[in-house]
């Protein structure tokens, strides 16, 4: 592998972001030099400050007092409410006793809250979740500023809980850092039964109580949900970065592998602490290759569209400027060689099984896809990540996986992909900028042009549709859902109603500012439009029957109207209350663009710099 060419696509969009960020990413490595020199440590507090940090430390007392060993900060998102993050509470004791097994010491630095999109789909407290990654860094920050610590075990899997933890990690850019996954839980209802069921009590064929079931059959037990959204987009994205021991994205929770795993994790944070001898900081580790390296993993499986936000976001933690025009010529470079639900018939577990993500990296790292000389917490550059782990006996081995794939309607190799491209365009026009996920949508709706309905929430969607109002060919524009108006929620309450739509036979699709993620379907979506509604966006200029043109093969978004330019823009909605979402009114007041990563945080931090 290391004889191989890097794809010439690859390549330039990554000497592009090098040369774009060459002033900020000196300012970033400046800045984890001067803190990994003279920044809070150990080593140089007070007497009175050191010893605050070691009062309740138990059996480690006397061996972080004596600075003996090197100190372990667990930043988790433990809470037993969500179903990924409850395997979680019991980590922090098995993290110290591994630790102590290789001389070393750890004590938890703090938590960061971890909400569950899953829980607030359609509710109030969606237009919160955004924000929460930037109080998860925020949160994180806070954690590991006390200056105990010498290296980091980051404890998180869902949605904005690996952006933030990663993003407040990076600003400790010095200190060596390691995600501890906990895994997806095991299959259960059949995704296909579980969307056909939705769409039938859509339609009011079913009950309330026969869709519970129905979901409640699919989520479980504990783990991260199974289908391919943005929770197991981060999973696969920290191992493409190197960031995770290789092959610990999928392993089920509670398993005998996954304990091993998390031991290895602790480890091998030992060997890579500054006085380690293998010395590897969170800093250097995420450059402009590792961010490459995501985004053509995020293309090659058809995962997340969040992460057009959050991979941006990340990436300006460390200096790096990323923008969707990478994405978007990535995508033309990569192919899109895995079908997980909602992309396809099988989940993160089929996916796993079928040669999982030792497959996927050995096959780009094969067709020069990925870059493989990228530092890394485990020892040889990305090809440690082209192994899976299994136990020979009693010891925990790593091996090359199958030659081919054990379940190619679920993962190929990148010479015989499903696609040619990963699936994720730009599109741009009068409307703005915006991300049109393909790869789950056909060929032949990959172009609508119908009259526009427009709405300011997704209830008052559903309620047309219930109405029978949208039985036509239509384009669904549900404006001021950016994060300046109220957070940038997803809109999933809408995939069910108009995938009914386009069963039926219309021309159907949705062009939005808000959200739709890893879970966007079948229904064509312009999603994350920029600028936004709110302050004059060209969507604020839009009215009910306007002829709308969504073309992903030109990348177009446009409306087809004369008189664009002497229209008022229509005034927003109230601004939201309840549910705290009052709270994170200045968040939304600062937050910038969604192509920028829509952060209020990130945006101040580069004007103080």
């Amino acid at each position: 592998m290391s004889d191989v060419r890097l794809n010439s696509g690859v390549e330039a969009v990554t000497r592009r972001i090098i040369r774009r960020s060459a002033e900020s990413r000196a300012r970033y490595l400046a800045l984890i030099r001067r803190q990994g020199d003279d920044g809070v440590s150990r080593r140089n507090m007070s007497c009175g400050n050191f010893a605050h940090g070691f009062a309740a430390a138990g059996e480690d007392k006397a061996a972080i007092r004596g600075g003996r060993a090197l100190n372990i900060g667990i930043v988790t998102a433990y809470n037993d409410m969500l179903s990924a993050h409850q395997p979680y509470g019991r980590y922090p004791e098995q993290l110290k006793l591994f630790a102590r097994e290789v001389g070393a010491t750890a004590q938890v630095a703090g938590g960061v809250p971890a909400m569950c999109d899953g829980i607030t789909q359609g509710q109030s407290g969606m237009e919160l979740s955004l924000f929460s990654r930037d109080t998860i860094a925020l949160s994180t920050a806070v954690a590991l500023s006390h200056g105990m610590f010498e290296a980091a075990a980051l404890l998180g899997i869902c949605d904005k809980i690996v952006p933030g933890l990663l993003i407040g990690a990076l600003r400790f850019g010095h200190l060596p850092v390691m995600f501890v996954p906990a895994g997806p839980m095991t299959s259960g209802l059949a995704n296909k039964e579980k969307q056909r069921v939705r769409e039938l009590f859509a339609e009011g064929k079913l009950s309330r109580e026969q869709l519970l079931e129905a979901e409640a059959a699919s989520y479980h037990g504990a783990g991260t949900c199974t289908f391919y959204g943005t929770a197991n987009s981060n999973q696969m994205m920290m191992e493409v970065m190197g960031l995770h021991v290789p092959g610990a994205a999928f392993v089920n929770p509670g398993t005998r592998l996954r304990q091993a795993l998390t031991r290895a994790a602790v480890h091998r944070l030992t060997e890579i602490g500054r006085d380690g001898g293998d010395y590897r900081p969170l800093g250097l580790l995420i450059d402009e290759k590792a961010i490459v390296n995501a985004a053509v993993g995020l293309l090659a499986t058809g995962g997340s569209t969040n992460h057009a936000i959050h991979l941006p976001a990340i990436a300006r933690a460390a200096g790096i400027v990323v923008d969707w025009e990478d994405i978007d010529q990535l995508s033309a470079a990569v192919p899109l060689i895995a079908r997980i639900y909602p992309n396809g018939a099988g989940d993160v577990n089929h996916f796993h099984a079928a040669g999982g993500m030792a497959f996927l990296i050995r096959t780009l790292l094969d067709a020069g896809l990925l870059h493989g000389d990228i530092l890394t917490v485990a020892g040889r550059g990305l090809a440690d990540y082209a192994r899976e782990p299994a136990f020979d006996g009693n010891e925990l081995l790593w091996s090359d996986p199958p030659a081919d794939s054990l379940d190619p309607s679920i993962l190929r190799p990148a010479s015989h992909p499903f696609r040619p491209d990963g699936g994720m365009r730009l599109v741009t026009g009068n409307l703005g900028r915006a991300i049109f996920k393909t790869s789950s949508v056909a060929l032949d709706r990959w172009t609508i042009e119908a009259p526009a309905r427009i709405f300011s929430s997704q209830d008052d969607v559903v309620a047309a549709f219930n109405a029978g109002e949208l039985n036509r060919d239509v384009v669904v524009v549900v404006r001021f859902q950016g994060p300046r108006a109220n957070g940038m929620p997803e809109l999933h309450k809408l995939t069910p109603s108009l995938s009914v739509l386009q069963d039926r036979g219309h021309r159907v699709a949705l062009v939005t500012d808000g959200r739709m993620s890893g879970a966007s379907g079948k229904v064509p979506a312009a999603i994350h439009v920029c600028p936004e509604a709110l302050g004059g966006g060209p969507l604020a200029r839009l009215r009910d029957g306007d002829v709308v043109r969504l073309c992903a093969a030109r990348g177009e978004i446009a409306a087809l109207v004369n008189d664009w330019a002497a229209r008022a823009p229509a005034e927003p909605p109230s601004p939201p209350l309840g549910t705290g979402r009052e709270l994170f009114a200045m968040m939304r007041a600062n937050a910038d663009s969604a192509e920028c990563g829509a952060s209020a945080m990130l945006a101040s931090m580069e004007s103080a710099s």
